[in-house]
């Protein structure tokens, strides 16, 4: 039985760019595209550059700095949000997004030959160099006196505490850190955003903000309500979200507990103003669901009764203490009940978003009583008990190390631990053995426990103990590496998938013959899909692997992964693309073309021409393969260059150029740089040359059209 649903509120209006701003961000796009399109010391690029320092120089004739910030599809500037469907704006974003890059500031006095310098910096793509600037070393974002980038990160922060890591997760191999990184970006950028820390022309190393939940919750509680700055913290909270519903490890613990701890410290006020995010329905549902998945019960039960004061709907008390009274056992309950609870309490609150609403029928004296009985803890007796008897074997174990044998009581001990949950606690006493000759022989109980049969015990645990596994992999046998293959096959959690895979991703160069046998077999997509992502994160490739046969698979997943591996063979490459240009999945398009920037066959360039012309194909896609055609020297490439250029002709019969967008304007540069010797492209150059549009103008070479004519 469900309450009726109030009308929806309309959205408020979207705050616009003053028009002056607009032109500045365009032409800073404009002018970074030239950038990546040519090459350096091009006669188009000093004018661009020239162009953006004129512009800044008229705002900052009013103030001392102007700064952007950066989302994935969005700038933010003067506390206004663009368009994300802006062609132009949303390029830029994206390419200073793909650099981890979460601000850019101008100051007063910038000089052309900074914002050139800069624009060549940008220009790079992170996607094909692996080398995002806010990744790199600080000092190359503090390169310019006037120009300052700004990172989602800053030096001399950690995401995890000592406390939150064990030494040796402290010390793992740089690969098992990649999450850790992508999770200290998040909440990284999560703070300065709380806190809106402005750097100064005069601060050449911006004091770090602090990073702790209840400081960042205090910052947001007392800023004042603004669009701008709700949807800029949102966002974080929902890559946040997004982030921790298939992340494992210490890292994502850590970034758990922040979280939690953040949301359970906000006003309930505030959360209700985030959650509301502009009257956005499907976003602040997406926001809840993946909240469920990620954060701790007790963040959920804020979300949830958030979620109900936003959306004007009554959640019923009779619920809420059923799900208080499972948050505890998920808390405070037995080993047995503590996952159980906790999937229940998830699934319930998921349930509880697809719209069920019940006034509550209980008298307040009753609810009362109900409540409190909510409130407390689970007995903890068997808890007791079962540490009390836990506690025997570490002792016995502990006792002959310390004596320098290892008897059959010893080894009972080890059976028992390794039999129960109690192979970290193992691990603990190993790790903290005296060595010999003082202490016994470790090596024996060290292949005990990692034995293929122990370690296919963690990994099928459920949820993985993928702290204790950490800890085994640098001296785990290959057969170990294999039993997590068999729980990566079998597991239908996409967290504990996600988690396993970050732990093969360390396995040694060995493993890829196991891999490639088990690729022969019939196995799910994504079974598929995940040993290709094995494979691609070894050191090298079996001798005689081919992805060929994948790369026809009907999940467009799979596919992808095996384009990854075929690019890396030399001899796969060319059909690879081929294949990839006509695979109908967009994101497998793009990554050929990526790719194809570097160096595209001959034998692909019509299919790149032909993914240029589809009007159908997204914005992003067909500027990409323009990029392709620009650098290939094939005939074929310049029809496709002057097929887009082509605008019919005017009622007087003359040619005429096609109404301005970005496709044209990244054609024009294509044909500017490499066929202003060939007639035809001249002669549509001169088309643009001679347009009251300025950024078309700016699109040729102003002195190759000088030697024209």
């Amino acid at each position: 039985m469900s309450s009726p649903t109030p009308p929806p509120q309309s959205p408020p209006e979207r705050s616009a760019l003053s028009r002056e701003l607009a032109d500045f961000l365009i032409e800073l796009s404009i002018a970074l595209h030239k950038h990546a399109m040519y090459p350096e010391g091009h006669a188009l690029l000093a004018p661009a550059a020239a162009g953006v320092t004129r512009r800044a120089e008229q705002f900052l004739e009013q103030r001392p700095t102007l700064s952007l910030g950066v989302a994935r599809q969005q700038l933010v500037i003067e506390g206004v949000a663009t368009d994300p469907k802006h062609p132009l704006l949303a390029e830029l974003a994206g390419r200073l997004h793909r650099h981890h890059l979460g601000a850019v500031t101008f100051h007063r006095g910038i000089r052309s030959s900074e914002v050139a310098d800069v624009l060549r910096t940008l220009a790079s793509e992170a996607d094909r160099t692996g080398e995002p600037l806010g990744l790199g070393p600080p000092e190359r974002l503090r390169a310019w006196e006037h120009i300052r980038l700004h990172s989602l990160t800053y030096e001399r922060l950690e995401l995890l505490n000592e406390q939150d890591a064990p030494p040796a997760e402290q010390g793992a191999h740089d690969g098992g850190r990649a999450g850790g990184v992508h999770a200290a970006q998040l909440w990284l950028g999560l703070a300065r955003a709380a806190l809106v820390a402005e750097a100064t022309g005069d601060d050449a190393s911006p004091p770090p903000p602090p990073t702790e939940p209840a400081a960042i919750a205090r910052a947001i509680d007392a800023h004042p309500k603004n669009a701008a700055y709700d949807q800029v913290i949102v966002g974080y909270l929902l890559q946040i979200a997004d982030e921790l519903k298939d992340a494992g490890g210490a890292e994502a613990v850590s970034l758990r507990r922040r979280t939690s701890k953040l949301v359970g410290a906000l006003q309930p006020a505030t959360l209700r103003r985030l959650i509301e995010m502009g009257g956005d329905a499907a976003q602040r549902t997406k926001f809840a669901i993946d909240a469920t998945h990620g954060l701790a019960v007790d963040a959920v039960l804020e979300i949830v009764r958030a979620m109900a004061d936003a959306s004007h709907k009554t959640v019923s008390d009779p619920l809420v203490r059923m799900l208080s009274k499972l948050a505890a056992h998920a808390e405070q309950g037995t080993g047995a009940a503590r996952p159980q609870a906790d999937e229940a309490l998830r699934e319930q609150v998921h349930d509880l978003l697809t719209g069920w609403t019940l006034e509550d029928p209980n008298p307040d004296p009753y609810a009362r009583a109900l409540q409190r009985m909510a409130s407390a803890a689970p007995a903890t007796a068997t808890q007791m008990g079962e540490a009390n008897h836990n506690a025997d074997p570490v002792r016995l174990l502990q006792t002959g190390l310390e004596v320098g044998v290892l008897g059959p009581g010893a080894w009972r001990a080890v059976g028992r631990l390794v039999e129960g949950d109690g192979i970290a606690a193992l691990v603990d006493v190993l790790e903290h053995a005296p060595p010999p000759p003082a202490g016994a022989d470790l090596a024996p109980v060290w292949e005990r426990i990692t034995a293929p049969e122990t370690v296919r015990r963690l990994a099928v645990h459920d949820p993985p103990d993928f702290g204790t596994l950490d800890r085994l992999l640098p001296r785990l046998p290959l057969p170990s590496f294999e039993s997590l293959l068999d729980a990566l096959a079998a597991s239908e959690s996409r967290t504990t998938r996600r988690g396993l895979l970050e732990r093969l991703a360390r396995a040694p160069r060995e493993m890829g013959s196991a891999v490639a046998t088990r690729l022969g077999g019939q196995h799910p997509w994504y079974v598929v899909r995940n040993l290709l992502l094995v494979l691609d994160a070894l050191p090298a490739l079996p001798d005689g692997f081919s992805s060929a046969p994948f790369a026809a698979h009907p999940d467009a997943r799979v596919r992808r992964e095996a384009l990854k591996l075929s690019l890396k063979a030399p001899a796969e490459r060319e059909r690879a693309l081929i294949g990839a240009l006509r695979d109908p999945d967009p994101r497998t398009a793009r990554q050929a073309l990526s790719a194809a920037l570097d160096n595209c066959p001959p034998a692909a360039v019509p299919l790149v021409a032909g993914v240029a012309r589809d009007a159908r194909a997204a914005s992003e896609l067909r500027v990409l393969a323009i990029k392709v055609l620009g650098r290939a020297r094939q005939p074929v490439a310049l029809a496709g260059l002057l097929a887009l250029t082509d605008g019919g002709t005017t009622w007087r019969g003359r040619p005429k150029l096609p109404a301005r967008s970005l496709e044209l304007v990244a054609a024009l540069m294509a044909l500017a740089a490499g066929w202003n010797g060939d007639a035809r492209a001249r002669a549509v150059l001169a088309l643009a040359a001679a347009s009251k549009d300025p950024e078309v103008r700016n699109a040729t070479d102003p002195g190759a059209e000088s030697a024209r004519r």
